[in-house]
């Protein structure tokens, strides 16, 4: 099974500035997601930047850039325009990974191409199990419900499945959604030409059109540590402390 990985990479950030240059021992936290993508065995990995002080701390390090316009929206948009700049062909299975994310197990994206491979699903996702009640309950951790074969029935911030007896409540049926995807080249196309459905505006979840469109997402649990996106200094604090070089092995 061949795959690539995109990874969007925008500069501009509200909440921490600058954050994927920021400075993780030495590296640049860009450079520690694009090493992991490396590492999952996938045929290419490619920077997506609308930037030129991204693509020259990722063209340091030996990455392969692609610069975009920086109109887009969204990551999927972005890969879009890398799918079609690069000519890259229809059938080939496309995992979107967040440059934010430094600390994702490489065996979790093969993961995720090679579940969208079996399945034959139109986009291919991951999932962890919920940790407590508290997490079950905040908006901010999206989670998702599938059936015996993997199909995603529904995403929500809302605390799903609902428990109407709480006496019954069951943590081994509740899942955080993980935000990797992995979908093939022309679906990403299709994709966008959908518009935009009234569950994805008022969920703000653009996993939930392709749902509403009537296509199959794959969804399981990681097989690997998952990390957590970077998007605050505190966020960054904890890359920072779980990275150091005392607590590694």
């Amino acid at each position: 099974m061949s795959f690539s990985v995109i990874i969007p990479a925008r500069y501009a950030s509200s909440r921490l500035p600058a954050k994927l240059l920021k400075d993780i021992h030495g590296k640049p936290l860009i450079q520690l997601t694009y090493e992991n993508a490396i590492k999952s065995g996938a045929s290419q990995v490619i920077v997506a930047t609308d930037d030129q002080r991204v693509a020259q701390a990722c063209e340091a390090f030996g990455a392969t850039v692609c610069m975009t316009n920086n109109e887009h929206t969204s990551g999927t948009s972005r890969i879009a325009e890398v799918l079609t700049t690069l000519n890259i062909d229809d059938d080939e299975i496309v995992v979107n990974v967040q440059g934010d994310e430094p600390m994702l197990d490489p065996a979790v994206i093969n993961q995720v191409a090679d579940n969208l491979h079996k399945s034959q699903m139109q986009m291919a996702t991951l999932c962890e199990p919920v940790a407590d009640k508290v997490q079950y309950l905040d908006p901010n951790c999206v989670k998702v419900v599938f059936d015996k074969f993997g199909r995603a029935l529904y995403f929500s911030r809302a605390p799903i499945p609902y428990f109407r007896e709480m006496q019954d409540f069951d943590l081994s049926l509740c899942h955080k959604h993980i935000g990797i995807y992995a979908y093939r080249s022309a679906f990403i196309k299709q994709y966008l030409k959908m518009d935009s459905s009234r569950l994805e505006q008022v969920e703000k979840l653009e996993q939930l059109t392709v749902l509403n469109e009537g296509f199959d997402v794959h969804v399981e649990n990681a097989c690997g540590d998952t990390g957590f996106g970077v998007d605050t200094q505190d966020d960054l604090d904890k890359v920072l402390a779980a990275l150091a070089p005392n607590n590694k092995g």
